[in-house]
């Protein structure tokens, strides 16, 4: 299961690919490989980090813990992603709660092993900033689309999106299943509303379902539903 950071392909979809040889060989020999199973933390909002998690396989909700005790999931983080770099680099605990919604594999990186290099590495420095502005940019994608679109418009973008990321299985599934309060979690309303979508949305003919399952059934109409038509 242990793998060389020298030889891992994930490293090119995160700010690891700007480190030279030698930074890897540091990197490689402090990390440790970790088992995540669905349902379990990778860390806890709040939590002060001394280090960064790096995904190798699997998927993990981020998400923050609102004043009236629901959880607004941010993002959905899949593999290649580096976990809790601003908490480590900012030097504070963490903003955000990330979490296993299926099996994970991740390579914990110390955080000595990250800080030393952006001190000498300003490729590395570089590739982290461009990281964070992406997140940052997300983040500000995720506030509009919750305060200008209606719910079952955020409902019919989030199933989309878990297709187009995620994929379909065999039966025409979408390929990462999420709970029905994972789902109002991620497009911002109360479950019972979530709940209520999809039947509708199962009725119409646009979706439909096996238990948790959930398939595409007419994208055009989802799209248009999304762009407000």
């Amino acid at each position: 299961m242990e793998s060389r950071c020298e030889n891992c392909i994930i490293r090119q979809f995160n700010s690891l690919r700007a480190m030279s040889k030698e930074e890897l060989k540091t990197v490689s020999d402090s990390k440790t490989t970790k088992i995540i199973k669905k349902g379990q933390p990778l860390f806890e909002e709040g939590d002060k980090l001394n280090g960064v998690y790096c995904v190798r396989n699997g998927v993990s909700k981020l998400s923050k813990l609102s004043a009236n005790g629901k959880d607004q999931i941010v993002k959905l983080a899949t593999k290649g992603e580096v976990l809790g770099q601003r908490s480590v680099i900012a030097e504070e605990s963490t903003n955000l709660s990330a979490i296993a919604v299926s099996d994970m594999e991740v390579c914990f990186i110390p955080k000595e092993s990250i800080t030393h290099t952006l001190q000498r590495n300003p490729n590395f420095t570089l590739e982290v900033l461009r990281h964070m502005a992406h997140d940052l940019k997300e983040a500000d994608d995720v506030i509009v689309n919750i305060s200008q679109k209606t719910v079952k418009q955020r409902v019919a973008e989030a199933f989309l999106y878990l297709r187009n990321n995620f994929g379909e299985d065999k039966d025409g599934f979408l390929a990462l299943t999420l709970s029905r309060e994972d789902i109002s979690n991620v497009v911002g309303t109360a479950t019972e509303s979530a709940i209520r979508i999809i039947s509708e949305f199962k009725k119409k003919g646009l979706i439909h379902t096996s238990g948790k399952k959930i398939g595409i059934k007419d994208e055009r109409k989802l799209i248009e539903m999304v762009e407000g038509f």
